[in-house]
């Protein structure tokens, strides 16, 4: 059973001098990570951090969290990444729930104090650290149900809760996409999406197996990111999206050279076609791949491989089929068995992939985990190829009137009109329907409300036309990992009413 330093282990021997990661002017090889990681385990050690002990990081994307990722766990402690965007109080949750004994934190960073022993700066404190330790040896072998990470969710609908993931869970992630895309030593991927987030931590251990280099944006920018991919010849990526529109805008508006770009995937939420026709334009020597799943599947679950050929086919809206290694099945809430092609039910995964539960609670992950299916809360369906189609989170589908209405839905009409940058679908209170589809919209043109509401005539039935459009200029509130904060957007309307309908 192959673990997370494994990778690590076979770039040193097969590629040495090949470079590991560039992180704006620093460029590190294989050969110096394999020694500086060493010596982050000796520090560690000395501090007397020991297997099973949790080690938590709050940073923004640099090749020393990348060393972190590969490290802690490789030495038989578990790593904690943690969301820089959030407040003292939710980070001194996260830490405290771990029980971390040791917090790495990136200057700037407002982190609770008192919580943690050991508290080491990103920065200087971490080459330290490394620069009076002796180097260590990692363990020749770990149980693959080791635990290597516990990585918090956003906690939409209370508590966030840990999510245990093992080395046989991360590293059976890495073999399920590299049966899909083929990495190679001279892949270079870029590390947009935050590494606290599996969009960012994704093909880390794929990337590495190969020998092959990471190209850190520390923190997303749409310019800083083309611009990366243009001067270090960027080869692959995935953003959630959001960035991917974001992309596509800025590339589209000021051109850069990008055909080195051999990927361009996507994942973390659903994406309008529209978003995905403007990048295909954008980025013409691309392949466009989606990737579903979540951070319970470590995440990958499906993949829809070359989407931008697909784009006018009925295909456009799935995100793809079972992943190689990982079972996907559509539960039919009335029946208790698979649902047939066709019928909405919610999406169910197993697989290695599948974690082992939710730290330190037993009840939550009796309810998320059925005989070895993990129960997404996501809603969709499969045709008879086992395409998959997610229609909506189960907490954002909108009752009205007794009809379902799924906002993913309502959002893809919005994206096909030509001014709609940005769209988030949600229901509020209505004292006649229950609820009532409302849209909040950020236009890149002059449009008007009634322009929109007559675009989505004719598209879709009336009962699922936004009974109100409300236009911003102000960019949709968006988490650490880029994805749209409906209950942000939903909490004004749900003010004084006994329940707020609707997750993230």
């Amino acid at each position: 059973m192959s673990t997370m330093i494994d990778p690590l282990r076979r770039a040193v021997h097969t590629a040495p001098d090949a470079v590991a990661a560039r992180c704006g002017d620093v460029e590190i090889t294989y050969a110096q990570t394999w020694e500086r990681v060493r010596r982050l385990v000796g520090g560690l050690r000395e501090l007397g951090v020991r297997e099973g002990e949790r080690v938590a990081v709050v940073g923004r994307n640099c090749h020393r969290y990348l060393e972190l990722y590969q490290a802690v766990p490789g030495a038989g402690m578990v790593l904690v990444p943690l969301n820089q965007r959030h407040t003292a109080s939710e980070l001194a949750y996260a830490l405290e729930d771990s029980g971390a004994r040791v917090l790495f934190v990136a200057s700037g960073i407002d982190y609770p104090d008192g919580i943690v022993e050991h508290v080491i700066d990103l920065g200087e404190g971490y080459e330290a650290l490394l620069a009076g330790a002796p180097a260590a040896e990692f363990p020749d072998a770990l149980p693959g149900d080791t635990m290597a990470g516990l990585f918090y969710t956003g906690g939409t609908t209370g508590a966030a809760k840990g999510v245990i993931l093992t080395h046989r869970n991360l590293v059976a992630n890495a073999f399920h996409f590299q049966a899909q895309f083929a990495f190679r030593p001279d892949t270079s991927w870029l590390v947009a999406a935050p590494l606290f987030h599996a969009a960012g931590s994704i093909a880390v251990l794929a990337t590495v197996w190969h020998g092959a280099g990471h190209v850190m944006l520390p923190v997303f920018d749409a310019a800083a990111a083309l611009e990366l991919i243009e001067t270090h010849r960027v080869t692959a990526t995935l953003v959630v999206p959001t960035m991917l529109a974001a992309l596509g805008e800025e590339q589209l508006a000021r051109p850069r050279e990008v055909s080195s770009l051999r990927l361009l995937s996507h994942g973390g939420s659903p994406v309008a076609t529209e978003t995905l026709r403007r990048a295909r334009d954008a980025f013409p020597g691309a392949e466009l791949m989606h990737l579903y799943g979540t951070t319970e599947t470590a995440p990958i679950a499906t993949i829809m491989a070359h989407e931008e050929a697909l784009l006018d086919a009925p295909q456009a809206r799935s995100c793809g089929q079972p992943a190689i290694g990982v079972e996907v099945r559509v539960l039919d809430d009335e029946t208790g068995q698979t649902a047939a092609a066709g019928v909405v039910g919610e999406v169910l995964i197993r697989g290695e992939n599948v974690m082992a539960g939710y730290w330190n609670k037993a009840e939550a992950t009796a309810a998320a985990v059925l005989d070895g299916w993990y129960r997404t809360g996501d809603l969709g369906y499969m045709d008879e190829r086992a395409f998959l189609y997610l229609v909506d989170r189960a907490k954002d589908m909108i009752v009205t009137g007794g009809e379902n209405v799924y906002s993913t839905e309502v959002e893809e009409v919005l994206y096909g009109h030509p001014a709609v940058l940005e769209a988030a679908v949600f229901g509020i209170p209505d004292a006649r329907w229950g609820e009532a589809v409302h849209a909040v919209v950020v236009p890149r043109g002059d449009v008007a409300e009634a322009d929109l509401v007559a675009h989505c005539r004719g598209a879709i039935a009336d009962y699922k036309i936004p009974k109100r459009i409300e236009l911003t200029t102000d960019p949709l509130p968006k988490s650490g990992a880029g994805k749209v904060l409906k209950r942000e957007l939903r909490a004004p309307y749900w003010t004084g009413h006994e329940s707020v309908v609707g997750g993230a």
